[in-house]
């Protein structure tokens, strides 16, 4: 079964949000099947700064990235969340 890696930006409710205490509840609430491969984060404006993650899922996940989307969403602290790029994994 193939896997893909799903790029996504996450942004923060509040900038008092610690990115990585965001990194670590998302790491968490994810269930099987998907696995943060890499985090980082971005400067947006005025302090606040977003989780960039490459989440790894399967191929064949029905809807696409919608579920990993609406998962990220359902998660304390976050506002708002942007697939940036979805390649497939070798």
């Amino acid at each position: 079964m193939a896997r893909v890696a799903v790029v996504v930006k996450v942004y923060p409710d509040d900038v008092s949000i610690d990115p990585k205490t965001l990194a670590e509840r998302i790491k968490s609430k994810l269930p099987s099947g998907y696995e943060v491969l890499a985090e980082g984060e971005v400067p947006i404006a005025f302090g606040l700064k977003a989780l960039k993650l490459v989440i790894a899922m399967n191929e064949d996940t029905e809807g696409g990235t919608e579920e990993v989307e609406q998962l990220l969403k359902n998660i304390e602290g976050v506002q708002e969340v942007e697939v940036e790029n979805v390649s497939r994994m070798q």
